[in-house]
């Protein structure tokens, strides 16, 4: 296969203003009718003990802890998803966060602050485990001494936490993105990892957008398209199938929404797939590479094609980044076959002439010399 990409550099500076994006809500708990806040702030993300990967984080509907922006005095629901903040280097930003245990029984949790990546296979939002050393965001954020260590809290019990961000004289300008999460200390289960049991505990998080004005520049690259096929053993008795995965990498400063087209055209450029621009519901941060695929149950079983993928943005029209792959859709089994049967039959009609053909007689004993005619004197 041959690949040409095109990637678009970081642009020029955009307008200071904080764009983030929008979220989706999400579904209430269905245990805290009284609490429906919680539903909509509460991010769940499973998390084994040292030595484990950050794991995607999700609305957590088993209603048992949350954790969530504090809402304003004497209000009872709070307005934040999650927490937006903007400051300049060297600033410090004051805020606070809500644990709530919304089981029966006490439970105790480690909160604490960490960084937030994509996870390499489909991008989803993940949440460093407290055993890995933030190095962005996360390390700027100083939790309350009442944090420190454990908290326990009572069954139906709240804690308001107060922390602050103190943003680097050297910070970055563009999107630095973490969370604050409430690690469950009791082991709720075991899982096999190789020849290893690990324990498995569970992590609620809420996430933390944070700022830093100066130049943004978004940046966008797609990369390592791959096309991988199954064709059937006869052609065109049952469909060929194929899956079209590829990277997309931020190389900006800024929360990219992306949106991807891919684009098949085989011989004489005909168009053989075409799927508009599309969101992928996902947040790609500043820095993260992730890998996507898209199935094609109806590739072509023979010919030459050309497959394109696209990326861009909807809030930055003037993004966009390409790549391309080439690959040849051969049957090749029905090919072999072909060829198989054709030496045969060659064969076979060989052999077929080589019988019908009769042997050559043998070349017959030379006469001798006539005896001379009468009345001539044999030759000297």
């Amino acid at each position: 296969m041959r690949r040409r990409t095109r990637t678009t550099p970081p642009g020029p500076p955009v307008p200071s203003r904080p764009s983030f994006p929008s979220f989706p809500s999400l579904p209430s708990l269905p245990s805290l009718p009284s609490r429906p806040f919680l539903g909509l702030l509460v991010l769940l993300a499973a998390l084994l003990l040292p030595g484990a990967r950050p794991h995607p984080a999700a609305a957590a509907d088993n209603g048992t802890w949350g954790v969530f922006p504090t809402p304003p005095a004497g209000a009872a629901v709070t307005d934040r998803a999650y927490f937006f903040h903007q400051g300049a280097a060297g600033t410090t930003v004051s805020d606070s966060v809500t644990v709530v245990n919304s089981s029966d029984r006490e439970r105790t949790f480690r909160v604490f602050a960490t960084d937030a990546v994509n996870t390499p296979a489909g991008g989803a939002f993940a949440l460093l485990p407290v055993d890995r050393t933030p190095q962005d965001v996360g390390a700027w954020v100083a939790l309350a001494p009442q944090a420190a260590g454990t908290v326990t809290l009572p069954a139906k019990g709240r804690l308001d936490i107060p922390f602050t961000v103190r943003v680097p004289q050297d910070a970055a300008p563009g999107d630095h993105v973490g969370g604050i999460a409430a690690l469950g200390t009791e082991v709720e289960g075991v899982r096999q990892d190789g020849k290893v049991q690990v324990g498995v505990k569970r992590q609620v998080g809420a996430r933390l957008y944070f700022r830093v004005p100066g130049p943004l520049a978004p940046g966008l690259s797609v990369e390592d398209v791959r096309v991988r096929r199954s064709a059937p053993l006869l052609p065109w008795v049952r469909e060929a199938r194929a899956t079209v995965s590829y990277a997309l990498v931020n190389r900006g400063n800024v929360v990219v929404e992306p949106r991807v087209a891919v684009r098949a055209e085989g011989l004489f450029g005909r168009t053989v797939l075409d799927r508009p621009a599309r969101e992928q519901r996902l947040m790609l941060l500043p820095g993260q590479r992730i890998e996507l695929a898209e199935p094609w149950p109806d590739a072509p079983q023979s010919d030459r094609v050309t497959v394109r993928v696209s990326a861009g943005a909807a809030a930055y029209p003037d993004l966009a980044a390409e790549s391309a792959v080439r690959f040849t859709a051969v049957p090749w089994p029905a090919l072999a076959a072909l060829l198989l049967l054709a030496a045969a039959a060659a064969t076979a009609r060989v052999l077929h002439r080589r019988r019908r053909t009769p042997a050559p007689d043998k070349d017959p004993a030379p006469d001798p010399d006539p005896a001379p005619a009468p009345g001539l004197a044999p030759a000297p």
